[in-house]
């Protein structure tokens, strides 16, 4: 049965109530206040990557001070928990009044423009009443991320049928996994791992975390000074979030300028605070040590050092080794070595999906990414009135959405100002010829789950405005200051 109700058309229709929607919908009830909007959520409640994820040990992999929205001062330590992240959107949501806006359980399945009606409509499934509803709106904003929630990407090894024990990714962890006392392989090197390994050291006999090739991380205390002196001087929360907040992104702009500046420093002190934890002795070499240059890959924050002082008191320990295939005991591995586990967990990360794998059409044509241009990460050509929150992965994501969010709504409110109805994307006559290029530069950056999914991007063009740059240090200056009457920008009346 299709529902169709009056009450079901809004101003801006947001994607997603994750972190990217959530702070949408705040920027936009604050700038646009006279814009009726709608969260549709396909899961059950809000959080996203923070609801969905359940692994033991969850935490930011950056700190809170930049990935907490500039508006929402934090007041937890720098590394948060997954528990406390979703106590912190909560908090957003309470305060922005932003629940009677979101309609949990909604799984959308097509997005269609109809140029004539000059409004979208979304067909979407309630989960709870198996209802097809329709929603329509003048724009769309989509906040749904850019990976599947309903699985994680894991390799096929030979032989995996005659494992014995259980193999289990981090995406979808069972809540009744019994790992007490039990021998353990992590299969990954990224944050995911550094997160699970300490946390299960903890109960189970022994983790192992086998490695393909090593990743940079940032041991370091889980606490800002600067925080605790502010707060010791009785400074407002407010305050004390603003000002350490540009500590961190002045911090994090010097660390990456440098890293391309210097990669050979900043790598020796990423490896000092290793070898400072596990000693000369280490072979930080073979385990540690990556053979690209600090930050073509996101570096974690180790808090504690928690990882390593694991690895140092004998509960975990790293291989870094190719698999050959899997036994009915556990991994068999290139070297000839045999790892035995009870539990097999595949941290090797996610699969990337494009606008949340929703069907796109254009009066009823199916729409392909792969083929639009994109206007600074933001906007794609052929799509009129739609924006895409995609956010940082050197920085923190949330900045991105705090940008982005300020554009969106000023771009509103412009087109209403020019009584505008529609605006696409467009790239200009002079501008034609230009050289379409991969969505990201893989020298630049290159993690294996964009390098897998690169076809299925959007692409890029030659000049500045028609790329998504890593660097919110440039664009926090740029975004505002976009001419909205570009040529870039084509407007539509009626």
């Amino acid at each position: 049965m299709v529902q169709k109700n009056s009450d079901n058309h809004f101003d801006v229709l947001i994607v997603g109530a994750g972190i990217s929607g959530i702070g949408s919908a705040h920027h936009l009830k604050e700038q646009c206040p006279s814009k009726t909007f709608c969260i549709l959520e396909g899961l059950e409640s809000f959080g996203g990557t923070w609801l969905m994820h359940k692994y033991p040990g969850i935490r930011s992999d950056s700190d809170m001070f930049s990935f907490g929205y500039r508006f929402k001062p934090w007041t937890g330590k720098p590394v948060a928990s997954g528990a406390e992240i979703l106590n912190y959107l909560n908090e957003v949501i309470q305060d922005s009044q932003l629940e009677e806006h979101i309609r949990y359980s909604h799984k959308i399945l097509s997005a269609n423009w109809c140029n004539q009606k000059k409004l979208w409509t979304l067909t979407a499934i309630n989960k709870v009443t198996d209802e097809e509803i329709r929603f329509t709106s003048n724009f769309l904003w989509m906040c749904q991320g850019y990976y599947k929630h309903s699985e994680g990407y894991t390799p096929e090894w030979p032989d995996m049928g005659k494992y014995q024990g259980t193999i289990v990714h981090p995406q979808t962890w069972p809540e009744d996994l019994d790992y007490q006392g039990k021998k353990v392989v992590i299969i990954g090197s990224g944050a995911t791992a550094a997160t699970l390994a300490p946390k299960l050291a903890e109960d189970c006999e022994h983790v192992t975390v086998l490695q393909r090739s090593p990743t940079y991380f940032l041991p370091r205390d889980n606490e800002s000074l600067l925080a605790n002196q502010l707060r010791d001087l009785d400074v407002d929360d407010a305050v004390v979030h603003d000002i350490v907040r540009r500590s961190v992104l002045k911090d994090q702009r010097d660390i990456v300028n440098l890293s391309e500046k210097e990669p050979e420093l900043v790598k020796q002190e990423l490896l000092n605070g290793v070898k400072s934890i596990l000693g000369e002795d280490y072979d930080i070499d073979k385990h540690f040590t990556p053979k690209y240059r600090p930050w073509r890959q996101r570096i974690a924050v180790v808090p504690g050092g928690d990882l390593f002082h694991g690895i140092k008191a004998g509960k975990a320990s790293m291989v870094t080794d190719e698999i050959e295939g899997f036994t009915e005991k556990g991994l068999q591995l290139k070297s000839g070595e045999n790892l035995e586990a009870d539990i097999i967990v595949t941290a090797t990360g996610f699969n990337l999906c494009v606008l949340g794998d929703i069907e796109f059409s254009v009066d009823g044509e199916l729409q392909d990414f792969s083929k639009a241009l994109s206007y600074r990460g933001i906007m794609y050509t052929g799509l009129p009135n739609m924006a895409w929150v995609m956010g940082y992965f050197r920085a923190a994501w949330t900045l991105r959405v705090d940008l982005i969010g300020d554009f969106v709504c000023r771009l509103l409110n412009h087109m209403d100002k020019k009584s505008a109805k529609v605006v696409t994307p467009v790239v200009p006559e002079e501008d034609r010829d230009m050289k379409l290029l991969p969505w990201s530069d893989p020298k630049d950056f290159n993690p294996s789950y964009l390098t897998r999914s690169m076809h299925l991007l959007p692409k890029r063009g030659e000049k500045p405005e028609w790329q998504l740059t890593q660097d919110f240090w440039s664009e926090r200056e740029e975004l505002p200051k976009v001419d909205l009457d570009d040529a870039a920008f084509e407007y539509e009346y009626q």
